[in-house]
């Protein structure tokens, strides 16, 4: 699919512009969300990214319009699931609720700026090496195991979160206060210019997503090859994530199946890249270098039913399980 350099200027400008109102209408004035406002923007950047899915869908076919809609569904769980850290970083730098917003925003906009470096960076290798695929499979493949079995285990919040490289290299060689000062990230104090807390914050934030994009970007290369697709599905799966975290709240600790289900989507996905790495073969110790042709390919109908169908058994599953724990309490 060859997009005009002129489609992807549009799509980068308007992506921006939604990030832009995003900050002018909930972070410029500081406040703690309610469930109503919340629902109703979530709805909003959702729709968004269905009307954007359905105009892929007309204009470059069926074929692309399904890779976008199953690469969306992927990285809104993912992001989903990113959450759950999110809510122990704020918990561990005691964040106000109602600055909240702004170290979500900037950290989200930071992710999707390192995002679409490691997007570039992917397509570049794909197109030059058709054996990068073996490694993403395998990547995800040892993602899955670990996070399928970190979803039998038991963890304990207070000891979840340790500070990443960034943030542990900013407290060392910057000179930070110990008390916020609004939204500022940077404060005067006895003629010294220091960071806040704040600041501290959107650092975690921004480069604990850096981690999550190591799976992310990958799994999505598994759905397609279009990087038009894979940067367009994650913009919009990181839109509207400032106000799943406030909507979501309390909801996350109950959906404790949630890790399993990404496990088996990831999983699958790595299985999906491997072959079709082995369809393209051109290692000269598999196969004498010759591609593999009975390797079946297989279908993006077929990626997306297991797709949706993990997260929505899980979902329930984690649901049905919630409302057992409380009616044993």
């Amino acid at each position: 699919m060859h997009v005009p350099l002129w489609v992807w200027l549009a799509t980068v400008a308007g992506i921006i512009a939604l990030f832009v109102f995003d900050f002018f209408s909930h972070v410029r004035k500081p406040h703690a969300p309610s469930f109503k406002e919340s629902a109703a923007w979530s709805c909003v950047y959702i729709a968004l990214a269905m009307v954007f899915g359905a105009g892929l869908w007309l204009v470059w076919g069926p074929q692309h319009g399904a890779e976008y809609f199953a690469g969306f569904i992927t990285e809104k769980s993912l992001s989903v699931d990113n959450l759950f850290v999110f809510v122990i970083i704020m918990s561990k730098f005691a964040v106000p609720r109602i600055h909240q917003q702004k170290a979500l925003l900037i950290g989200i906009v930071i992710a999707l700026i390192m995002r679409g470096i490691f997007i570039a960076v992917g397509a570049a290798a794909i197109h030059q090496f058709s054996w990068v695929f073996y490694i993403f499979g395998a990547f995800l493949l040892w993602t899955a195991y670990k996070l399928g079995k970190e979803s039998f285990e038991e963890h304990d919040e207070e000891e979840e979160y340790r500070p990443n490289l960034a943030v542990r290299l900013a407290q060392r060689w910057l000179p930070v206060t110990e008390e916020y000062h609004g939204q500022r990230l940077i404060a005067k104090i006895g003629g010294k210019r220091l960071v806040t807390p704040l600041f501290m914050v959107i650092v975690a934030l921004g480069f604990t997503d850096l981690l999550f994009a190591l799976d992310s970007i990958p799994a999505i290369y598994g759905l397609t090859r279009e990087p038009y697709i894979v940067f367009t599905a994650n913009a919009f799966a990181l839109l509207g994530l400032l106000q799943l975290y406030f909507l979501l709240g309390g909801l996350l600790s109950r959906l404790v199946y949630l890790g399993l289900g990404l496990s088996v989507i990831l999983g699958f996905i790595g299985v999906k890249l491997v072959m079709e790495a082995l369809h393209e073969n051109t290692l000269p110790f598999i196969n004498g270098g010759h591609p593999i042709e009975s390797i079946p390919e297989i279908p993006i109908w077929l990626s997306m039913t297991i797709i949706v169908g993990a997260l929505v058994s899980t979902g329930v599953a984690s649901l049905i399980k919630d409302r057992r724990d409380r009616a044993r309490a």
